[in-house]
């Protein structure tokens, strides 16, 4: 068989007139024979959509290929036609056919529905499913999206290291990184002796690139990361994953009003990019997962920013009359229910959050004139609470060295932090961006096991 350039189904389904000796290649989603005829439908991954190949008995090899197993994988030369069944323009006239994977009875992946719970089990097989073929063609596009948005606005793209000594977040949720041998370690006065270790000092998967990213910041001006993150933290909820992709910008001569509007111009663009590139998809999450789901992402694409700041929320929450089953107190984090009132009942839209308590919040943040409270912010949005969280930066190198002091972070740890305070100091900020949490909320999908390819949770790092 000469197969010839194979041919995406996406760019078929694009003609405008017949076209003869089209090759194409892909895994069977389903077989019916009928009398003296017999219909696959095959997909390749370049769309939802599959097509449909007609068999005629004329084919050498009919028999054979007639009863293929949904899953094989094909070659088949034909023509594409105009088709005659409804939902389709365009259909194959299968001419050769080879099987260059059989598939035996076993596949998982049969004509019946499967939960999402099912399909993690396999997580091998499931991109072939209609449901992650769509979150993960919207998961790429994303992708492409966000270095997009950076790119055009003149970004340093930075590459911040996975493997650290410091955990930016301070939470102790690292994945420790060793060489040592973990039955029998050296140990000095008792306590194991990192000095002895491949790195000399105790290190971990990194929780942030903020901390690296902000050191670029002061040379380029304006970066951003994209990549892994890690938290060792023992959670099974369907938000919270070990390993995770984060986005984080950081810009030089920026206060947080200026960080406020680029999360909502980056939101905003990602989602108006999701609805002109993955119509397709989106109409599959619209469907069959999230009813609503395009009318949702339309309505943010156009919706107005609000601002408050926390105090505010604070007694606007108090004020509501609702009962929550957290209560709500000026100095303790708001909730995800608390976040939900503020965007879906109070604001009916996005709603920024600004100026938090400093004993809830990071040592890096910049300490508002208060001395109570920081220079953070939260953006929220309907249905999912917070999407993206920052703040601007302590750039002040006596009150950020005060602030480490405060939460028993050594200095020595964190000296290279503290020199860019001390050699051309400036105001900047930043936020992230969990991209999972963005890929729920575009797609409606519930558990962030479902839109990484591979989920790492507890308990669970098998493929």
């Amino acid at each position: 068989m000469d197969h010839g350039a194979r041919v995406a189904i996406k760019q078929l389904f694009k003609l405008q007139e017949p076209q003869a000796n089209v090759c194409v290649k892909g895994w069977v989603r389903s077989v019916r024979r009928g009398k003296g005829v017999a219909f696959i439908t095959l997909n390749d991954g370049s769309c939802l959509a599959s097509l449909q190949i007609v068999l005629n008995p004329e084919l050498e090899n009919y028999e054979a290929a007639s009863k293929v197993g949904t899953g094989a994988c094909l070659a088949i030369v034909g023509q594409v036609v105009a088709s005659p069944a409804a939902g389709q323009d365009w259909e194959m006239q299968a001419q050769d056919i080879e099987i260059i994977g059989a598939a035996d009875d076993d596949y998982p992946l049969q004509k019946k529905r499967h939960s999402f719970e099912y399909l993690r089990t396999i997580a091998h097989l499931r991109p072939r499913s209609n449901t992650f073929g769509a979150v993960f063609r919207l998961r790429s596009a994303l992708a492409f999206a966000v270095h997009k948005f950076f790119q055009e606005r003149g970004f340093i793209y930075v590459q911040t290291p996975i493997i650290t000594a410091n955990d930016c977040e301070g939470a102790g949720e690292m994945f420790r990184v060793s060489s040592l041998d973990p039955l029998n370690p050296p140990k000095n006065e008792g306590k194991v002796d990192w000095s002895e270790d491949f790195f000399g000092e105790r290190t971990g998967l990194t929780v942030s690139g903020q901390l690296q990213g902000e050191l670029f910041a002061t040379a380029f001006s304006d970066i951003y990361t994209f990549g892994p993150t890690f938290r060792a933290e023992n959670s099974n909820t369907s938000r919270h994953a070990a390993e995770f992709w984060m986005i984080e910008p950081e810009i030089a001569f920026a206060d947080l009003g200026a960080n406020c509007q680029l999360g909502e111009d980056f939101l905003r663009y990602l989602v108006v990019y999701a609805l002109e590139h993955c119509q397709e998809d989106l109409d599959f999450f619209n469907q069959h997962i999230e009813k609503g789901l395009r009318d949702k992402l339309e309505s943010l694409a156009q919706a107005e920013f609000r601002t408050i700041s926390y105090t505010e929320a604070v007694a606007q929450l108090q004020k509501s009359g609702q009962s929550f089953e957290f209560p709500v107190e000026w100095g303790q984090d708001l909730q995800s229910e608390h976040e939900r009132y503020l965007t879906e009942k109070i604001f009916s839209g996005p709603v920024f959050v600004t100026d938090y308590p400093k004993q809830i919040k990071a040592f890096y943040m910049r300490m508002n004139d208060d001395n109570q409270t920081v220079a953070a912010m939260d953006l929220l949005v309907p249905r999912v609470g917070e999407i993206i969280g920052g703040s601007q930066r302590e750039e002040r190198y006596d009150i950020l060295q005060n602030r480490m002091a405060e939460q028993g972070i050594a200095a020595d740890d964190l000296d290279w932090y503290l020199d860019i305070r001390r050699w051309g100091t400036c105001p900047h900020a930043g936020f992230g961006l969990g991209f999972e949490r963005l890929l729920m909320y575009l797609t409606g999908m519930e558990n962030i096991r479902d839109v990484i390819p591979f989920p790492r949770t507890p308990g669970h790092a098998h493929f």
